[in-house]
């Protein structure tokens, strides 16, 4: 009897603490109350060495953030940047005043007016072009992934990069301790060898103890020169050429960019290296002259739980709640938090036509049963989700009518939204718009549409998945 009373007690003190600390986040309580519900000792190890806010941390409280995303003064000063919205060159998104007016705000993310893009929309292309730019290399390569494989694609670049710096030229790779967890250690030993510079972001074991676990760099920044510059949603592995047999055909969308906004590419990367290595690179030659004669209006967001503002979800939610006419999301995952549900709900009652596309193939299923969890209530708002069923879709992309679109790393999810480093580019320019559309409906074509009488009718035994999920889904 005394060892129950003890349990119960070790039990309330667990739950009070959680309730303490998470209090201005009731759906993480309600996540972790769950977990030490199920398992009551275990999960509150994992709420220590897992939960704790970065933000919070003793070490960001005393010396602020730790990464910051500033051009250095001189090269700022050689930027144009957009202060009004006529600037923007399109007439839908000059007329969206508000919007411009939040863009502007955000914080290190100016829009910038000189460049030029080219969008990727599946992995073959998007490697080609990533190979000449790495071959094309003079004096620096900036790379820095989520996920790096020692496949073929990975044994490829490997070689480029050993190459390269054999020729003389900086080469930096970081990489995430988590995403990379597979990446072999022959593979960074020879890189090293060859006087590549490599840096670990969070390495797991160490990323334990520090209970900094949960925070990610989901990141894909790629940057030749201080002049070419790459971003998207597509990681070095054989997977996003199609060579997964569990996947097949992989759909993403990646772009190259030239001009302005490659400059924010490279000032996160050397952030975030100095952040991994403690060698910190204020040298000029990063930030050369481009030349660029683009007019492509460009914003680079650089977001994270180290930042002030939670930068790309504000992004996300000013957009849908300008929308007029269309709202397109493409996202592998789709776990969005109270306020982008309701900016979506909201919307299409308003009479916005909402479309979005999710994988019919999952890669991870709590998180389809997460995404399930919402669906039934967006379907009857009137948004209409359909399935890709040609393969795998990977793309990170948000079309609002013809004022603006993104693409990026970040999911449409509260990870993506609270819990990683990540970087978005927003597009103003009506021909980058136009190619998305163009291949959004393509996506349309080789997609399934979800019937909202027909979801409605599934089993039982699903929708209970569905609700322990969406219970969970501020930790997925």
């Amino acid at each position: 009897m005394v060892w129950l009373v003890i349990a119960l007690l070790l039990f309330v003190i667990q739950v009070g603490l959680v309730l303490l600390l998470e209090f201005k986040n009731p759906s993480k309580t309600t996540a972790w109350l769950v977990i030490i519900f199920l398992l009551p000792v275990l999960g509150f190890i994992l709420y220590y060495f897992v939960a704790r806010e970065y933000r919070k941390r003793r070490f960001v409280r005393r010396h602020g953030r730790k990464t910051h995303y500033l051009l250095p003064e001189g090269v700022l000063h050689n930027i144009d940047i957009a202060m009004k919205a006529k600037e923007l060159r399109n007439p839908d998104a000059a007329k969206q005043k508000r919007l411009f007016g939040l863009l502007k705000s955000l914080p290190e993310s100016p829009i910038t007016l000189c460049n030029e893009t080219e969008i990727y929309s599946e992995g073959s292309t998007a490697f080609e072009a990533i190979r000449r730019a790495l071959e094309g290399a003079k004096h620096h390569i900036h790379l820095e992934y989520y996920i790096i494989h020692s496949d073929t694609i990975g044994m490829e670049i490997q070689e480029i990069l050993i190459r390269k710096a054999k020729e003389g030229v900086e080469v930096r790779l970081a990489y995430d301790g988590l995403g990379s967890y597979k990446l072999k250690s022959s593979y960074i030993r020879e890189l090293q060898e060859a006087e590549v510079k490599v840096g670990c972001f969070f390495p797991l074991r160490a990323a334990f103890f520090t209970r900094n676990l949960n925070y990610r760099n989901h990141r894909k920044i790629l940057v030749v020169d201080g002049i070419v510059g790459f971003l998207g949603g597509i990681n070095i592995g054989d997977e996003y050429l199609g060579r997964n047999p569990r996947f097949g055909y992989w759909r993403d969308t990646h772009m190259r960019l030239f001009g302005d906004s490659v400059h924010f590419l490279q000032q996160t990367f050397l952030n975030d290296w100095e952040f991994v290595t403690g060698e910190k690179l204020v040298d000029p030659v990063y930030f050369p002259e481009h030349g660029c004669l683009g007019q492509e209006r460009i914003q680079i967001i650089a977001s994270g739980p180290d930042g002030e503002w939670d930068t790309i979800q504000e992004m996300f939610f000013g957009a849908m709640s300008t929308a007029v006419d269309r709202i397109d999301i493409v996202s592998p995952y789709f776990i969005p938090d109270p306020s982008i549900l309701m900016a979506i709900k909201t919307a299409a009652l308003s009479g916005v036509h909402v479309r979005v596309i999710l994988p019919g193939i999952s890669d991870h299923p709590l998180v389809k049963w997460a995404a399930f969890a919402y669906i039934e209530e967006l379907m009857k708002a009137g948004v209409r989700f359909f399935l890709y069923r040609k393969g795998f879709i990977h793309a990170k992309i948000l079309i609002v009518d013809e004022t603006m679109a993104t693409v990026g790393t970040a999911n449409m999810d509260m990870r993506s939204f609270f819990d990683n480093f990540e970087m978005n580019a927003v597009m103003f320019d009506k021909e980058t718009i136009r190619k998305l559309d163009e291949d959004f409906r393509e996506d349309l074509v080789d997609s399934e549409e979800m019937s909202l009488e027909r979801f409605a009718r599934r089993s039982r035994k699903q929708r209970a998945k569905e609700v322990f999920a969406r219970m969970l889904s501020p930790l997925l």
